[in-house]
Parts: C-alpha cells; sequence; structure tokens
C-alpha cells in the first residue's frame, strides 16, 4: 500500500513537473526574446550554440538556454546556423531569432557612388567606410583589373554608379567586383540597343563619352542633345573641346578654374589638342548618359554653353555659338 502511495506520488509529480515544463518550454518561444531596441549580434566562425546563446544573453535578449537548444536541436538547427551579424528586431522570438540565424539574413549595410564620381572617389569612399574589409592598402590598378577579370588596364569609368548593399566584412574588392560587372551588364545590355551609324567601335568607346556626356550635365534631357552635338564633332573630324576632359587631364593641380594655358598643356585628355576621344572614361557614367550616346538627338548643333542655371543654349554655327557667349557667360546683351 505504502509503494503504491509512493509510486503515486512520483507519478503525480512528474505529471506536475511535465506539465510545468511543457508550460514554461511554451512560454519561452512564444514570448517575444527582444524588447525595445533592436539588437545586433555577430556570429563568427566556430562559435558554438552555447557561444552564440551567451552573446544573446549579454545583449539582454531575453533567452532560456535549455529551451532554446531543445528547440534548435528538434529543429535540427544546430549545425545550421550562419555566420555572419544580424540585427534582431524588437519583438522577435526564439524560433523568429533561430530562422534569421539558419536562413542567414545578416544585416546589410549600404554604399553609394553617385553618378560622375571619379574612382580615386570611388576608393575614398571605400576607404572611409568601417564595415568593409579593407584589402587594397596601396591600389595597383593592372593587378586590380586583373582581379576583376577586366581586360583594360585602368579602373577609371568601369564601374557602375548606385547603392550596394553588403554583409559586414564585405572585401573592397568584392565591392568593386559587383560594381564593375553591373557596368559590363548595362553597357551589354544598351549597346544591343544602340542606333546605327555611331562612330564608335567598341562599348568602351561608348562609355569614354558617356563619361564625358555625365559630366557636362546633370540634366537628363539634355543628355542626348550633348551626346548628339559630340558625335556630330567626331564624324566631322572637329575638336571635341569639353572642359571635363581638360580638368581630368589636370588631375591634382585642378584647383576650380581653367586658365589659357591649362587649354593649351599637353596632355592626352586636353580635347582642345587631341582629336577624337580621351584614351579612358573620366568617370562613372550612369544608365542616363550611356542611353543618350547610344541613341543621340539629331540635329544640326555642334555647340554649346552654359546659361548659369544649369541648362545649355545650344548653338548650329559657331556665329550664333559666340553670341550666346557674349549673352549668358560675358553677360552682354544679344545684339541681334
Amino acid at each position: 500500500m505504502a509503494f503504491k502511495i509512493i509510486a503515486g506520488g512520483v507519478l503525480l509529480a512528474l505529471i506536475i513537473v511535465s506539465g510545468w515544463a511543457w508550460r514554461d518550454f511554451k512560454s519561452a518561444l512564444m514570448t517575444p526574446a527582444v524588447v525595445g531596441k533592436p539588437v545586433v549580434i555577430e556570429i563568427n566562425k566556430g562559435d558554438s550554440f552555447n557561444q552564440i546563446t551567451d552573446k544573446l544573453l549579454a545583449q539582454n535578449v531575453d533567452v532560456k538556454p535549455l529551451w532554446f537548444k531543445v528547440f534548435a536541436v528538434s529543429e535540427d538547427a544546430v549545425k545550421k546556423l550562419k555566420t555572419g551579424e544580424y540585427e534582431l528586431a524588437s519583438g522577435l522570438t526564439l524560433p523568429e531569432i533561430l530562422a534569421v540565424f539558419v536562413q542567414g539574413k545578416t544585416k546589410q549595410y549600404a554604399i553609394t557612388f553617385p553618378e560622375g564620381w571619379s574612382f580615386k572617389e570611388i576608393l575614398l569612399e571605400i576607404k572611409n567606410n568601417p564595415n568593409l574589409g579593407h584589402t587594397l592598402q596601396q591600389v595597383d590598378y593592372k593587378a586590380l583589373m586583373v582581379q576583376l577579370g577586366a581586360d583594360v588596364k585602368q579602373p577609371e569609368g568601369l564601374f557602375f554608379p548606385d547603392t550596394y548593399f553588403f554583409e559586414k566584412h564585405t572585401t573592397d574588392v568584392a565591392l568593386l567586383k559587383r560594381a564593375y560587372d553591373k557596368m559590363q551588364l548595362v553597357l551589354k545590355q544598351e549597346w544591343q540597343e544602340k542606333a546605327e551609324a555611331l562612330p564608335f567601335t567598341t562599348p568602351y568607346e561608348a562609355l569614354i563619352l558617356a563619361s564625358i556626356v555625365e559630366k557636362e550635365t546633370a540634366v537628363v534631357a539634355e543628355r542626348p542633345l550633348i551626346a548628339g552635338l559630340f558625335i556630330r564633332r567626331l564624324q566631322a573630324g572637329m575638336l571635341l573641346q569639353t572642359d571635363p576632359t581638360v580638368i581630368y587631364g589636370m588631375g591634382d593641380s585642378y584647383q576650380g578654374d581653367i586658365a589659357y594655358k591649362d587649354l593649351k598643356a599637353a596632355t592626352p585628355y586636353n580635347t582642345y589638342i587631341i582629336k577624337g576621344l580621351p584614351p579612358t572614361p573620366i568617370a562613372m557614367p550612369g544608365r542616363a548618359a550611356i542611353y543618350a550616346v547610344l541613341h543621340p538627338y539629331n540635329s544640326n548643333n555642334l555647340y554649346f554653353v552654359a546659361r548659369g542655371d544649369g541648362t545649355h543654349q545650344f548653338s548650329a554655327t559657331l556665329k550664333d555659338h559666340n553670341l550666346a557667349v557674349n549673352n549668358f557667360q560675358r553677360k552682354k546683351n544679344d545684339p541681334r
């Protein structure tokens, strides 16, 4: 009789304990573990499940280690957690946190390369980003282009201007590879749909002119007009005579103004002296500038001058151009 009473007591205790454990287990899974501000946690290569749990606890995530591991084992997830940095939003439960780790939904950072930037500006932006893995201490352009799989030696203009999202510790070279590949894709797409009778034999030549158009105007509607004007100059054997190429050729000596001597300086980029296109792009052109060069506006215009409001006055003859220069740049009245 005593044995039955003891056995019954033990069974009742087990039922009570198991019932409590089940309720505690369910509560641990259903209660939000992240409360308040989002939590950032990084899982490194080699971290054990217990170490990951400790990192969560250190960030004040409401984790019950036993139930968290029991659930992870039941889901066969213990060895499926992916390395990386994670941002856990407020309100996430333990199962949801585990799913984030298994799916590898890492925290994403952003870096933006605006249209018209030079490669030097890109490198500086990359250097100043603390979330990238920095491997380009002293950049060997030729070696870098080999790494990227490029068939040209100079990187200028070969990276598509855009906002790129990346995981923490992504290397600078990996990021540049993405931007390079995207520019190659855009060039290929636009080249396949190009207009006829253009003075280009390669997409790279189109990229060079697109970079000049990009630097000449920020007004999207003007790009096909300026592209058409430069193309007519090339076809007529005229000099391009575009200031952005002169500025690029001046390098660090450019301090905001172009002097008469600069227009006479012998550099590969001085289009007041050299015929045709400069040897490389001078900046990163966007898709609109590339499209404009491959679909130029057809007119008789061969000249243009800045109006002072961001737009330009276009002219077909040198006489009209000189009048426009007098009107818009020399602040004289049009004598006509």
